[in-house]
């Protein structure tokens, strides 16, 4: 069995810090978590299991806060480092939303079901108190919207807030 990443999901919304979570093994227990949008990173490492061969579940809390992103999309990577030649091996990467560069302070999301007669305009308003603002929504659904000027009926949109 490989590594696994089960949370965050692919393109979930995510904060600062962001939860990993999943099942692993390591050269003596060691696994390594890197955050990163191809500008900058954060990097970490954790334990799992109790040695080499060995599964264990494993809930890092990585603190990204100072990272200079300069993107919305991160990735999420977590990999063993050989023992042999202290190469990434048995990675497992998944690509992320970061909320706080979609909205400041970022705190969560809502979930807005598109109804009859919305608008990504009036969802924004409904929200933000501004129509001018509907860019964050189609920021933080990029797997939902594929044209700003087509939303659907039960359409669910991810509605970054800030505090």
């Amino acid at each position: 069995m490989p590594n696994e990443i089960q949370q965050p999901k692919p393109f979930d919304l995510v904060g600062d810090p962001v939860l990993i979570s999943g099942i692993g093994q390591g050269f003596e227990a060691t696994l390594n978590w890197r955050v990163h949008d191809g500008h900058d990173e954060r990097t970490g490492f954790f334990t799992v299991g109790g040695g080499t061969g060995e599964h264990g579940q494993f809930q890092v809390q990585a603190a990204i806060g100072a990272a200079a992103f300069q993107l919305d999309r991160l990735f999420v990577e977590v990999f063993e480092e050989s023992a042999q030649d202290g190469s990434e091996i048995n990675k497992v990467i998944v690509p992320v939303i970061y909320g706080p560069r979609i909205v400041q302070n970022y705190i969560g999301f809502r979930i807005h079901v598109v109804k009859p007669g919305d608008t990504l305009s009036k969802i924004s308003e409904e929200h933000y108190g501004s129509t001018t603002q509907f860019q964050r929504i189609v920021r933080a659904n990029p797997l939902v919207i594929d044209n700003p000027n087509l939303i659907f009926p039960g359409q669910q949109l991810k509605v970054p807030i800030g505090a």
